[in-house]
């Protein structure tokens, strides 16, 4: 994932900041608890494709 792109990139939802999960190949949003694809390179920012992370799961920092 391309460091610049990482720098812009923001949760759609709430424009928070996203981490990158590199083994998940996932961008996180702490706030909402969601987890969006990385296909190919290319980050899949849309809400209906994220993942919910569930409450009973801890987010690595």
């Amino acid at each position: 994932m391309d460091g610049k792109l990482l720098d812009i990139l923001v949760c759609p939802l709430c424009k928070g900041p996203l981490h990158y999960d590199r083994a998940a190949a996932e961008l996180i949003c702490r706030a909402d608890r969601l987890a969006y694809p990385i296909r190919d390179d290319i980050p899949v920012m849309l809400v209906d494709e994220a993942r919910r992370i569930p409450d009973a799961v801890e987010i690595p920092a």
